[in-house]
């Protein structure tokens, strides 16, 4: 392999995850529509701390639901602990224990979708591994400012079980 191809992306560590809950706000997007994400992370942001259950302040954007067809859908949410107060506003998601590659995102959110283009179309491939059908999320540290790009931000990418 090039020893320079691999320099071009992130070099991930492997995780077993854990279960995970989380609610938020989410919509059905397209490879066309991704670009109204951040919207929906704007409209999400003064629900924060008011959502009932949440866990901590780390924040989870979920890609999941895929249609086949490109579509799927993103919930922009946090942990919960419970389902039985949570209002019909919110979309929740089980995230089930899975093998994943983790990926931390350098730089501003504008040079997302370039990690996302690396990790799927060249780390991937490269890896002899195959993407598992579970939910891949983005987890966005407590302290990450969508702003500046400062804090962590890492790309969970389930693996099949090899």
């Amino acid at each position: 392999m090039d020893e320079h191809n691999k320099s071009t992306g992130p070099v991930p560590r492997f995780e077993k995850g854990h279960f995970l809950l989380i609610a938020g706000l989410g919509g059905r997007f397209t490879p066309e529509t991704t670009q109204r994400i951040p919207e929906l992370w704007e409209g999400f942001i003064p629900h924060l701390g008011k959502i009932p259950g949440q866990v901590g302040e780390v924040t989870y954007g979920i890609c999941c639901n895929p249609d086949g067809k490109g579509g799927f859908e993103y919930i922009a949410g946090v942990e919960i602990s419970r389902l039985d107060d949570l209002p019909e506003l919110y979309r929740w998601i089980e995230v089930p224990p899975q093998q994943y590659a983790v990926f931390e995102h350098q730089g501003p959110l504008a040079s997302l979708p370039q990690t996302f283009q690396y990790i799927w179309k060249t780390w991937l491939p490269q890896s002899g591994r195959e993407a598992a059908d579970a939910p891949e999320f983005e987890r966005y540290s407590a302290d990450f400012n969508p702003d500046t790009g400062q804090g962590v931000l890492e790309i969970w990418l389930p693996l099949k079980e090899q």
